[in-house]
């Protein structure tokens, strides 16, 4: 049983965290401007990389470091919002998703070019886990992503329904041109959902980097899993992008759990295929998602 707990259950959740971090940016974007928006990892990894410049300049931890990385990818996002992606919005969605497929290219190759293609890490060494009761033993790192996930959740939930802002985002959100014709400042709007989905973003880029390493294709690699996040709890519901990442983490750690006999259920190196399966199978049946959310 804590053998379950130590290796599966609370890895699980951690890597679930990110997976939501992520989502949520999707899910909001997607629901306020009505596009999937595939450079969002790449969003992710400018975050991390902009941390970890922080780390090297002033030797902080990352995550004191990290409004830093926080700053950095909402400056990119706003900017490629303005320069892409805002003379777009009256075309087509079809435009504005290649355009993000273009973006994450060029997001790609600035890394690439400023910082090398070579693996970082943020904290050098092995970091002892935390000891409760004799029995269970706890990463700092997953427990550091447990509390901002639930951080993240209490702050989104307040934002969203009791400031006037988030009440005007879930406007939007429901009937955009009823929003407009009300008086909504639309573009507010807009600019706060980049610098909530980028700031979420560049959160969960530095829980991934610290978990393993920092590599231009970090965000990159996140980006199906955390689409299949947000198509789970329900596209465009950001509590629900919350609740889909948590499962689609969770059911990825458990696949490889060895449930019925010595062997586990599903081989380690497919276990990020369960994200897919998941994906497509929601589709198929469930298009709205456990939430309700909207349908592509």
């Amino acid at each position: 049983m804590m053998e379950f707990i130590n290796f599966y259950l609370i890895p699980g959740l951690a890597l679930g965290s990110v997976y939501a971090l992520g989502a949520i940016g999707i899910s909001m974007i997607f629901g306020i401007l009505r596009f999937a928006h595939f450079a969002h990892g790449d969003v992710m990894t400018l975050g991390a990389y902009g941390t970890l410049t922080a780390v090297w300049m002033s030797g902080l931890h990352p995550l004191l470091a990290l409004p830093a990385g926080i700053a950095f990818a909402i400056l990119a996002a706003l900017a490629v919002d303005k320069v892409f992606y805002k003379p777009l919005r009256d075309l087509p969605t079809i435009y504005t998703v290649i355009a993000s497929f273009g973006v994450a290219l060029i997001f790609r190759s600035l890394v690439q070019l400023i910082w090398g293609t070579q693996n970082e890490v943020f904290i050098r060494g092995v970091q002892k886990p935390i000891v409760l009761f004799d029995l269970i033993r706890v990463s700092v790192l997953h427990l550091e992503s447990i509390a901002v996930i639930v951080l993240a959740a209490i702050a989104l939930h307040y934002f969203l329904t009791r400031t006037r802002t988030g009440r005007s985002m879930r406007a939007v959100s429901d009937n955009p041109e009823l929003a407009r014709v009300a008086g909504l400042d639309t573009e507010k709007v807009v600019r706060s959902t980049w610098i909530i989905g980028a700031s979420l973003a560049a959160i969960a880029g530095v829980l991934s980097g610290l978990d393993t390493n920092i590599h231009p294709n970090l965000g990159w690699n996140l980006i199906l899993p955390m689409f299949a996040a947000a198509i789970l709890g329900g596209i465009g519901k950001p509590m629900g992008a919350l609740l889909g990442g948590m499962v689609i983490g969770l059911i990825e750690e458990l696949s490889s759990y060895t449930w019925f006999t010595d062997e586990p259920l599903i081989n380690p190196g497919y276990k990020t295929a369960t994200a897919f399966l998941i994906m497509v199978i929601l589709l198929i049946f469930r298009p709205q998602g456990l939430l309700k959310g909207r349908l592509f």
